[in-house]
């Protein structure tokens, strides 16, 4: 049988997307910029104007998963990160945004088998967030390595190779998975 592993050193064609959320930017841009040291220190060109990285703002997390399944879709990026905050108020809004953008950044990898990274903090207060964006410890690192270690996964889990490694036994699973990320896997194709 094989080993399927990710590896943060292989990063030179990797392409990534941010999608973030405007609401709660205090801690959003934390968060980003965490992430943003994380891939330069891996060897990822952040610059905007660069080549490797694409930013999207968008108005709150809500909105978060809309962008990042049409940035999927487009078959350009070797992950997407989602960067979010909701912060329980007095109202039940909190459950309803926050049960929905998890839902809607699970769905997204699933439909588009490009690696989507939930970094969306949900929490009971702004202290809580502001220690997660950086007082304490800054989580945007942790979803930047997510992204790094999945972006090299899954190339070996569809071409059924494992680096460095040789698969053993039957391949078929590896001929029903999408070929890149914006296409159907065959069984699909064949319904069509």
């Amino acid at each position: 049988m094989a080993v399927f592993e990710g590896n943060f050193t292989q990063t030179r064609s990797m392409k990534f997307a941010f999608v973030i959320g405007r609401f709660n930017d205090l801690v959003t841009s934390k968060l980003l910029d965490g992430a943003q040291d994380c891939l330069k220190r891996h060897g990822i060109d952040v610059n905007p104007e660069g080549s490797q990285v694409d930013y999207a703002w968008v108005p709150g997390s809500f909105e978060v998963s809309m962008v990042a399944r049409q940035l999927a879709l487009s078959g350009r990026y070797s992950a997407i990160i989602c960067l979010g905050a909701v912060i329980r108020g007095n109202t039940p809004h909190f459950d309803y945004v926050a049960a929905e953008v998890a839902k809607g950044i699970a769905a997204v990898g699933f439909q588009t088998g490009v690696p989507v990274v939930f970094g969306v903090l949900t929490t009971d207060s702004m202290q809580q967030a502001l220690e997660r964006a950086g007082i304490k410890s800054n989580l945007g690192w942790s979803y930047a390595m997510s992204a790094l270690e999945m972006a090299s996964l899954m190339p070996q889990v569809y071409s059924g190779k494992p680096e460095g490694g040789k698969l053993e036994g039957s391949t078929e699973m590896a001929s029903l998975m999408p070929q890149a990320h914006n296409e159907k896997p065959k069984s699909e194709k064949s319904k069509e």
